[in-house]
């Protein structure tokens, strides 16, 4: 931490009983709807869930590990009451500051989820860009993505030792393919419940900045520094959204600059605005009944607008062959319904 105090806003809004549907990002609701509809996920991830100790990995960074506390990293752990109490979580997670030079903060953890950040993060940010990352943390929490991010964990873990056996390995790494994609979302979702807990954009960006390799902010020019996600948008040649979509496949989060100019883009909308005045979803209200219907509808109408926005070359073929696919579909089924309509049927639903 470069700050020497944690100042307490008084101005900073709390969020009684903020449900994460306020603020996810809708391809993250789809990407977990999608997850459990993929055959065999779900079954590989009880599965795995039962292979490993939760007791151990907690025990395992009480061991090797600097819990946060009032005695030890007192303003860190203001922060995490904090943001806790920002999200009104029901529990304050533990967090644990692990000897590791690369700058990292993740959330572990299914039944007591608990947050582990690395002396490179908490070295290397001030005090409301860790309160944004710590608060990012918490809405892993808060979503539930601790249990999958877990598992997702667990599951790497678990390639490496029956990659020998090809049916493992298959439906291994079907089931990791899957938890990345929906990984990748539920990172932007975090990023949202981070900024709702800062209510400082230029603190996320700062973050941004440093996690793409911004080491002195004096040396970087930030319109500069979000016009490369423009410019990564609208590459104009097939062969680099090919790139782009190999580049990412592997991968757990998006990349730092996409990132920035996505959360900046929902720091300047009106929904932000509306959660910051009190109007958003409570938890109480929250309806899972008609989740996985709502999920799916939300995620269609945000991969759409992604691909009807972007200049991608290839989000525009696959925006264009959608459109024509609809199109032709509506055409057939309307001829159908007028060829083979019965007396007395009505053409309405």
């Amino acid at each position: 931490m470069t700050d020497n105090e944690v100042s307490r806003s008084t101005t900073r809004v709390r969020f009684p009983r903020i449900s994460p549907r306020a603020y996810e990002h809708p391809a993250d609701r789809g990407a977990m709807a999608g997850l459990r509809a993929v055959p065999g996920v779900s079954e590989v991830l009880k599965a795995v869930s039962g292979l490993f100790s939760e007791r151990g990995e907690r025990l395992l960074a009480l061991a090797s590990a600097i819990r946060v506390g009032d005695k030890q990293y007192p303003k860190l752990n203001q922060l995490r009451i904090e943001c806790a109490e920002t999200l009104d979580l029901d529990t304050v997670p533990n967090i644990y500051v692990e000897r590791n030079p690369v700058a990292n903060a993740m959330t572990v953890g299914i039944d007591e989820p608990f947050i582990v950040l690395t002396t490179g993060l908490v070295e290397a940010l001030d005090t409301e860009s860790l309160r944004f990352v710590i608060g990012h943390e918490m809405g892993h929490v808060l979503s539930g993505h601790a249990v999958l991010r877990t598992l997702l964990l667990r599951l790497l873990h678990l390639q490496m030792t029956i990659a020998f056996i090809p049916a493992g390995a298959l439906a291994l790494r079907a089931a990791i393919a899957a938890l990345r994609e929906w990984f990748r979302k539920a990172e932007l979702t975090c990023d949202r419940a981070g900024l709702l807990c800062a209510q400082d954009p230029q603190a996320a960006l700062r973050t941004h900045v440093y996690l793409a390799g911004g080491t002195d902010l004096t040396q970087i020019d930030i319109p500069s520094f979000l016009q490369q996600a423009k410019e990564y948008d609208e590459v104009d040649d097939i062969r680099d959204s090919i790139h782009k979509l190999r580049a990412v496949e592997g991968m757990s989060h998006p990349f730092a600059v996409v990132r920035a100019a996505q959360l900046q883009k929902w720091a300047a909308s009106e929904e932000y605005r509306a959660i910051l005045a009190g109007e958003y979803a409570r938890r109480d209200d929250d309806s899972p009944s008609s989740a996985f219907t709502d999920d799916l509808r939300s995620a269609a109408k945000s991969y759409k607008e992604s691909f009807s926005t972007s200049n991608d070359p290839l989000f525009k073929v696959f925006n264009d062959v959608g459109d024509a696919l609809s199109g032709a579909a509506g055409k057939v089924f309307s001829k159908f319904g007028n060829g083979t309509k019965t007396e007395g049927e009505s053409t309405t639903s």
